[in-house]
């Protein structure tokens, strides 16, 4: 039969076992070993789970305490010299990805940063190279683990992150240089890992190389053929399967299928016209690995469609030069459908999680290895399946779609050019120079936490849930009033999640008990799953800033998640344009920004961190994804007054290439993360004119690390060598949900600090 594999399983288990004993180890209350002995048993049950489920190749070193770019910089010796003198490789390992403990008397070194693993919501640390960096084997992982599952009777496959993709996610800490140039001085390290490998037993290893769905150039086409040719001459008792995944990769694929590699892999859910392609260009004894079910969404593989292509592949080179697989790591996937009991039985009916991934990924093989007679059964029921789903009158929403259909030009612009709406809102809403704000959420507590699932367990009545918000907010108020604040919001302490508090008051979603995703570290999210037209059932947000604001005299921002964000953060039907669901997500939030003016609030934000993590992977896509996603912006914030001060907020992402697209967005405000840059970000406004007002976070929420005042006032100075002072607002990179009070209160009482300096012209 042909191969069933698969590349990556998701790694905080089941029940966030992981995260847990992560959170636990960082609070002191959990033994270094008590940590690992969890990663391990973690990695045996999704080992096990994978091999019950039929799949002849398994991945392994696909698991890591934190990122597997972090993993592989580890590996490769490539620690920042301001980690070097933490001897314990535990806590150096941590303080990159979190910022390092203090020590006599000063803030720790600053984490590694962060940004998005290609257009996913996944964030992976950003390496950090030097002109004559030097590599060695400083980790062991890949073989320890390898090991592991060798032990255990396990079919492992070493995942190594490729050494081009390594490099060119990684950055230059230094001018003049690019990170590629350092390859021939790397590949030692993975010419001693793949000898080891070798040496422990392994028969395969998988190199993932997603860095050629993108703009590759000769350059990188070069270093690629360089690469494989050293690692293959290296170990030659190793085979290597080449992964490329998230898109086709394009006109390359007649070079890459012509490296000295045994297997290739490809998306076929995100190019499914490279297979003809390849198929005519594959050489003798090349295998081809099939990414057939869609390792980042949730819905039911077509499996005849997928059979009929595995057949194609299988008629040209016989059914052991096939291996049907995810389209990439099932990472992005939650675990098992299964464990939703409650979740609506005929939308149920039209998922798949990773485990039911796993069953179809073998029934694939089955069905085109020369076993079809025994999973007919199923195939067909799983078409029976995608049928009802396709015909289903709970997708469609005539209004809706009529509504868009009468979306024009006029309905995107806002009342007045920004210069006027500038006098406008500086009018109803005197605020001083480098006004000061956060980005929305504060701490959610245990005891935040306790009191909404009791709520929603029904032990908690809604009266004494009211209640209990209602004394968080007026706390949260008055302690910025105290600290001297001068935009407030509320806390966001209702809201589980900036994304799913918003879909579980829209039609059209459904919500999982425990699809939960990593997105960073120990933190994990649960998306919606959009499965039909998008309405608002009425207001989501207004009574709760209506309440803040009845407390002060200051302004209260009102605080909405964009569309493209809700979009790009839920699991999105795939029956329709993205566009369509888009801005359908638009009009229910432009909807909720009239009702909030009509509640009396001054100032709105319309958070958007995801805009650019959609942006298409080649740059040819990318003009109509940004047309209809500022647009969505537009149609959400549109119909705002000119007195109304629109702010947004975008995140750990590159906005150097699309800063035409934000400036578009026409935002009053827009508050970015760039902190752990040092600011880098902002060279995109040195070139382009900016015209409205920007917040540089000044403050990493996603570290442990506090910042000091005299650290806040070098990065304004920073920024006000870009931007002038009357644009400037300061805040920190983004919500500070995830922090603890202990923390947040004397990182913000700093930053105030900060801005008040500026104010009476003091420099650091």
């Amino acid at each position: 039969m042909t191969i069933a594999s698969n590349l990556g399983f998701p790694r905080m288990g089941r029940n966030r076992e992981l995260k847990k004993a992560l959170e636990q180890f960082w609070a002191g209350k959990l033994p270094a070993e008590q940590l690992r002995s969890t990663a391990k048993q973690l990695r045996k049950a999704h080992w096990e789970l994978q091999e019950e489920a039929g799949l002849a190749q398994i991945p392994c070193n696909d698991f890591t305490l934190y990122d597997h770019m972090l993993d592989t910089a580890i590996m490769a010796g490539v620690i920042p010299d301001r980690f070097a003198d933490i001897s314990d490789p535990l806590d150096q390992y941590f303080a990159m990805a979190r910022g390092g403990k203090p020590r006599d008397g000063k803030a720790g070194p600053t984490a590694l940063e962060m940004t998005k693993w290609y257009d996913t919501n996944y964030h992976y640390l950003v390496p950090e190279f030097k002109r004559n960096q030097t590599f060695r084997l400083d980790s062991r992982k890949a073989v320890g683990e390898f090991r592991e599952a060798k032990s255990l009777g396990i079919p492992a496959r070493p995942v190594l992150v490729g050494p081009v993709t390594f490099l060119t996610l990684g950055k230059a800490k230094e001018p003049g240089f690019e990170p590629l140039e350092l390859l021939s001085s790397l590949l030692p390290v993975y010419e001693e890992v793949l000898r080891e490998l070798a040496a422990a037993g392994a028969e395969w290893v998988q190199i993932d190389e997603p860095c050629l769905v993108t703009d590759v150039d000769e350059r990188v086409l070069e270093a690629l053929e360089q690469s494989f040719a050293r690692l293959t001459a290296s170990a030659p008792s190793l085979k290597i399967l080449l992964a490329t995944y998230f898109g086709p990769i394009g006109e390359a694929l007649p070079r890459v299928l012509k490296l000295p590699v045994q297997a290739v892999h490809l998306d076929l859910t995100r190019g499914e016209d490279q297979l003809d392609a390849a198929l005519d260009a594959v050489p003798a004894g090349l295998t081809l690995s099939l990414g057939l079910v869609d390792g980042r969404n949730v819905w039911k593989s077509d499996l005849w469609s997928a059979v009929g292509r595995a057949d194609k592949a299988v008629k040209r080179l016989g059914f052991g030069r096939v291996m049907i697989a995810p389209s990439c790591s099932l990472l992005h996937s939650p675990i098992d459908l299964d464990d939703e009991t409650a979740l609506d039985p005929e939308v149920k009916e039209w998922l798949a999680f990773a485990r039911q991934k796993l069953d179809e990924i073998v029934l694939i093989a089955k069905a085109a290895g020369g076993e079809r007679t025994q999973v007919v059964a199923q195939l067909d029921a799983n078409q029976a399946a995608i049928t009802r789903r396709r015909n289903s009158p709970r997708t469609h929403n005539p209004e809706v779609r009529a509504r868009l259909a009468a979306v024009t030009p006029v309905i995107l612009e806002r009342r007045s050019p920004y210069e006027r709406r500038k006098t406008a809102q500086r009018s109803k809403t005197p605020l001083p120079a480098f006004p000061t704000t956060t980005i929305g959420s504060f701490p959610q507590t245990e005891e935040v936490r306790k009191a909404r699932a009791a709520n929603k367990a029904g032990t908690l009545s809604a009266d004494a849930y009211d209640k209990f918000l209602k004394s968080e907010i007026e706390q949260a108020i008055r302690w910025q009033e105290q600290v001297g604040l001068d935009v407030l919001v509320h806390g966001e302490f209702e809201r589980n999640d900036m994304v799913e508090y918003f879909g579980e008051q829209l039609n059209g979603f459904v919500f999982t008990a425990n699809g939960w995703v990593q997105s960073y570290g120990s933190r994990c999210v649960k998306p919606p799953i959009i499965f039909g037209d998008v309405t608002r059932r009425g207001p989501m947000t207004t009574a709760w800033t209506k309440y803040a604001q009845s407390l002060t005299g200051k302004p209260v921002k009102g605080m909405l998640t964009g569309p493209v964000t809700i979009l790009q953060w839920s699991f999105v039907r795939d029956d329709q344009p993205r566009r369509d669901t888009c801005w359908q997500i638009a009009c229910a939030i432009r909807d909720e920004v009239a009702d909030l003016e009509h509640g009396g609030a001054a100032v709105i934000q319309i958070d958007e961190p995801a805009l650019r993590e959609g942006l298409p992977l080649r740059r040819a896509d990318w003009a109509p994804y940004l047309r209809w996603a500022v647009d969505a912006f537009r149609l959400a914030a549109g119909g705002a007054k000119d007195e109304t001060q629109i702010h947004t907020h975008m995140c750990y992402c590159e906005f150097n290439d699309i800063i035409d697209s934000i400036a578009a967005l026409d935002a009053d405000v827009i508050s970015l993360e760039t902190s752990r840059s040092q600011m880098e970000i902002l060279g995109a406004f040195r070139e382009f004119r900016y015209p409205n007002e920007v917040g540089p976070g000044v403050y990493d929420i996603h570290s442990p690390r506090l910042p000091s005042q005299a650290e806040i006032e070098q990065l304004l100075d920073k920024a006000l060598a870009v931007l002038s002072p009357d644009q400037v607002w300061v805040n920190p990179d983004c919500g500070l949900k995830t922090r603890r009070w202990e923390e947040v209160k004397p990182a913000l009482t700093a930053m105030v600090a900060a801005a008040r300096n500026r104010r009476g012209g003091g420099s650091a």
